[in-house]
């Protein structure tokens, strides 16, 4: 067994793992490439199909190359797609220009993730984030518990040792499951490559530029680049002293941005 089997039998086992614990589970979608790579995961756990709902939060505001990739992997992969909405504050016209972006993200992201995790009961979320994305995300634990208000505190979370995942979880409260959490950016490009797993045309150079992390339109910009598939993207990550997301203006606006996201509840 070569090094991206290993990460990928552990995932799989992982995503079997929590759709054997939790009736009511879900899987977030942003899109992204580590979340797609999660739902094709999930597609070879269960013999092609995706045995649950996958939830993608939309805050009007994403690129429509994203929109149109969805909508075609849904008709590809037969997705059983679940789209959440804060309408609420989509009609006030809340906005990263005249709220701040933390405020824009609580409202369009986590208050729409709220709600559907309430109207639907869900006791179990999978979601494809890595450690070596962000600091505050090497916190994480593949069963990471989150109180009835969807907040996290990880200096709470139970220990994780020999694959033994405790979770005395109460009544109110549910956890998020990580499968992707020991994959590497560069893993999961290598493992796109070799499975041929679709991306969105986004990550790929166009006139000397090319988006590395994908998020809505006011807030991601691209980055030069003239990686125009995914060999070419393997070897510029492999090269790059960048942050992956350097692109994404949340965390220029605040360095802590992500860890008060976390912490109310955010993917």
């Amino acid at each position: 067994m070569d090094r991206l089997q290993e990460l990928s039998e552990k995932s799989l086992y992982l995503i079997r793992e929590a759709y054997a614990r939790f009736r009511h589970i879900a899987c977030l979608w942003s899109m992204g490439k580590d979340s797609t790579c999660l739902l094709y995961l999930i597609r070879k756990a269960f013999a092609g199909q995706i045995p649950f709902p996958v939830i993608h939060i939309d805050t009007g505001k994403k690129l429509p190359e994203m929109y149109a990739f969805r909508d075609q992997l849904v008709r590809n992969w037969n997705i059983p797609l679940l789209i959440a909405r804060n309408e609420e504050a989509i009609v006030r016209g809340v906005n990263p220009q005249k709220n701040s972006r933390l405020q824009c993200c609580t409202l369009l992201k986590t208050e729409a993730l709220r709600k559907i995790i309430q109207q639907h009961r869900f006791r179990a979320l999978l979601l494809g984030i890595r450690r070596d994305e962000h600091g505050i995300r090497a916190k994480e634990l593949y069963f990471s518990p989150r109180g009835a208000d969807l907040r996290w505190d990880p200096r709470s979370a139970p220990a994780e040792m020999w694959e033994l995942f405790a979770l005395p979880l109460k009544a109110e409260e549910h956890v998020r499951i990580h499968p992707l959490l020991h994959f590497t950016e560069r893993d999961v490009w290598e493992y796109v490559a070799r499975e041929e797993i679709p991306v969105c045309p986004l990550y790929f150079a166009r006139s000397g530029k090319r988006y590395r992390s994908l998020g809505c339109a006011p807030c991601t910009r691209p980055v030069p680049s003239k990686a125009a598939s995914v060999e070419e993207i393997l070897a510029e990550v492999w090269e790059s002293r960048q942050a992956e997301r350097s692109g994404r203006a949340q965390d220029k606006e605040d360095p802590e941005a992500m860890e008060k996201l976390r912490a109310l509840g955010y993917m």
